[in-house]
């Protein structure tokens, strides 16, 4: 079954700093406070259009910390959403927070209206970053945070961001490394925008800051990716969602928006895969690669970047064509020589050649 998730977003409530990258007003699209009475309307809304009895249903509420928020308003907040689960409507209830938020009776509370699902925002482990990035907790904070979490049988979701001033691409990676051994079951990659109306954005002005291109991303994310999903993290999104507020030139300045972020980088690596099978550069006549209908568009890339960047390659012709296989294998011929790969032995061979 599908899984379908009521988004409840409660911007900037309960944070206590101003983070440089953060306008949560704008990132979630949402002007207004929640209100229990709203959140209520909200889930009756998205439940009207969700076949509940063949979806597995979840309520998250996103934005903010919402375990610095007023116990009497986390309470009813969470009543709303507990009576759903408890009458059977909803199987989760998740929720995002800081990691110097949580603690023994914070988790205490979430327990005692059903919360399942905890995702932090750590963005980044490493000292420097969080310190140019206003983060106001230390990467100890996240540690202690994760662990608790896991001590009280919640799922542990972790939040990682690129781009960050003081970011490097092997801060990134060293980072992806530290959330390996607090052992999420889940995690989110985010790279940096450059919101209007934050620190960033003047920093941005001011020429302090740069923002990462969309082609350093994927680059970036895709050793990301290969790392967690190797070690059995499920990365749940790459990439923010565009919204009328969250597109370039309207609230965004400046940073790597991209409707389709994490198919492009997916598709960058198959396209990897696809050149190491390579026996050398220039060596090949005839490269055919065979995928089912929903993986296509990844194995030909965005405006068919795959195609042309194995014929730049090799001086090969190049093929791609849809194939009745499974989602998660891909086909490889090269000259004659044909190899069927899933997707957790292109991920294995990837890691061993990114690291």
């Amino acid at each position: 079954m599908k899984r379908k998730i009521i988004p409840i977003f409660v911007p900037h409530i309960g944070c206590p700093h101003d983070c440089i990258f953060c306008n949560q007003k704008k990132i979630t699209g949402a002007g207004t406070d929640v209100t229990a009475e709203s959140a209520e309307e909200i889930i009756k809304e998205h439940l009207s259009t969700i076949d509940a009895k063949n979806s597995i249903v979840e309520i998250a509420f996103f934005g903010g910390s919402f375990t610095a928020i007023e116990e009497s308003f986390q309470r009813s907040l969470l009543a709303v959403a507990s009576r759903y689960k408890k009458a059977g409507i909803v199987s989760d209830i998740r929720l995002s927070t800081r990691p110097d938020a949580i603690d023994g009776e914070r988790l205490a509370l979430l327990r005692e209206y059903g919360v399942t699902i905890i995702e932090l925002g750590v963005q980044s482990l490493d000292g420097e970053v969080l310190s140019k990035s206003l983060r106001g907790h230390t990467s100890e904070d996240v540690f202690a945070a994760a662990a608790l979490i896991k001590e009280w049988g919640f799922t542990l979701g972790l939040q990682l961001m690129v781009g960050l001033p003081g970011d490097t691409p092997q801060k990134c990676i060293d980072t992806a490394r530290k959330f390996i051994k607090m052992e999420p079951q889940l995690a989110r990659i985010y790279p940096t925008l450059v919101v209007r109306d934050t620190a960033l954005e003047r920093l941005h002005a001011q020429g302090e800051y740069r923002a990462l291109e969309i082609e350093e991303t994927i680059e970036i994310c895709k050793k990301l990716l290969v790392l967690l999903t190797g070690a059995g993290v499920n990365v749940i999104r790459i990439g923010l969602q565009p919204t009328e507020e969250i597109s370039m030139g309207n609230q965004v300045v400046a940073g790597p928006l991209h409707p389709s972020l994490r198919e492009r980088v997916e598709s960058r690596i198959y396209r990897d895969y696809i050149e190491s099978a390579l026996p050398s550069k220039g060596q090949a006549e005839t490269i055919r690669v065979f995928g089912s209908k929903k993986n296509m568009s990844k194995l030909v890339g965005n405006k068919r970047e795959n195609i042309t960047y194995l014929k730049s390659i090799s001086a090969a012709s190049v093929e791609m064509k849809e194939a009745k296989m499974a989602d998660d294998a891909i086909a490889i011929e090269i000259d004659g020589e044909k190899r069927i790969v899933d997707i957790s032995t292109v991920y294995l061979e990837l890691e061993r050649i990114y690291f």
